[in-house]
C-alpha cells in the first residue's frame, strides 16, 4: 500500500487510466475484428465502412499512447490490404 499522499494519488490515477486504456483497446480490437470478418465474408462495402471506423479507433488509441504509432500504422496497412483484396474478389 502507498504511504505518501502523492503515491496514493498516483495509485488512484493509475487505476482510472488502466480502465480507460482497457476500454479503448477493447473497442479498437472489436472494430478490427469486424473488418476482418467482413473481408472474410467477401462483403466489400461492409468491410470498407468498418475499415474507416477501425482507422479512426486505431488513430485515437495511438494518440493516447495506448498502442505505439507504428503498431497502428502497421495494423491499418494490413487491414487496408485485406479490404482491397475483398473488393477485388467482389
Amino acid at each position: 500500500m502507498p504511504n505518501t499522499q502523492s503515491s496514493k494519488k498516483r495509485l488512484r490515477q493509475n487505476g482510472k487510466l488502466r480502465l480507460r486504456n482497457r476500454a479503448t483497446k477493447s473497442n479498437m480490437r472489436s472494430t478490427i475484428r469486424s473488418v476482418r470478418e467482413a473481408a472474410k465474408e467477401g462483403d466489400a462495402e461492409k468491410a470498407q465502412t468498418a475499415f474507416r471506423i477501425a482507422v479512426k479507433k486505431l488513430d485515437q488509441a495511438a494518440s493516447k499512447n495506448v498502442i505505439h504509432k507504428n503498431a497502428a500504422a502497421r495494423t491499418k496497412s494490413r487491414l487496408s490490404k485485406l479490404v482491397k483484396e475483398a473488393g477485388a474478389k467482389a
